[in-house]
């Protein structure tokens, strides 16, 4: 898959994306206010920018049903991480960041509301719910496997923004690094989910059983997991 990454002016940042077997133009807006368009392999990227423009009123309308919420000092981000603003006094919009075991650290001279900053502490965010979604829900599903007798093949992290999770027909499980800000409730219903498939590739009748014999409360739970969307939800 190729893909560009454009500034349209009105819009914003906007990901072009050819596929191979794509046979039609397909906008998308995520829940983390990404916008995408994808292309057949063969059209140019001027059509996609064009395709864009033409929708511009319908994507205004979900990226403000989605607004981006504003990481303030203190935040909790996941599990662990504690966002830190430090003021660098200095002139100049240089903004670094740094990464521990709990903390978030942005330095910089700017407010921590101006969007150079927010961008920045958002892709630290992500890589700090990376790394804990690598340390705390992989052996997590390792354990859960393990007690139900369920095998998979292989397990990634990904940044996904429209599920929580997902598992192929080879049995490889990749989870979305935003699932790690849930209650553990909900963590264990996505992961317990995404093994029954190791079962049933499918979400028919035969799925929904097996997930509610590993798991009684899920039916429960799958409707209290559709008041949260996969992107920064700072505590």
């Amino acid at each position: 898959m190729a893909q560009r990454i454009v500034l349209i002016p009105g819009i914003g940042e906007v990901t072009l994306a050819k596929r191979r077997g794509s046979s039609h133009l397909r906008l998308s807006v995520t829940a983390n206010g990404r916008i995408r368009v994808g292309l057949p392999h063969w059209t140019p990227y001027a059509t996609g920018i064009a395709f864009a423009k033409s929708r511009q009123e319908w994507i205004t309308a979900q990226l403000n049903k989605h607004p981006q919420a504003v990481l303030i000092n203190g935040s909790l981000i996941g599990k662990a991480h504690r966002l830190h603003y430090i003021d660098t006094k200095q002139t100049g919009s240089k903004i670094k960041t740094r990464i521990t075991s709990t903390t978030i650290e942005i330095r910089s001279s700017l407010a921590y509301d101006s969007p150079k900053v927010q961008e920045k502490a958002q892709i630290a965010s992500e890589r700090a719910l990376k790394a804990e979604t690598i340390n705390l829900l992989v052996p997590r599903l390792a354990s859960l496997a393990a007690q139900h007798d369920l095998v998979y093949n292989d397990v990634r992290v990904r940044k996904l923004t429209s599920r929580w999770g997902s598992c192929s027909s080879n049995k490889t499980i990749t989870l979305s690094y935003y699932l790690i800000q849930l209650p553990w409730p909900l963590i264990d219903y996505v992961l317990l989910h995404e093994l029954a498939h190791t079962i049933h590739l499918h979400h028919g009748a035969n799925f929904w059983n097996g997930l509610e014999r590993l798991l009684p409360s899920a039916k429960k739970i799958r409707k209290e997991i559709r008041h949260h969307k996969p992107r920064i939800e700072p505590a």
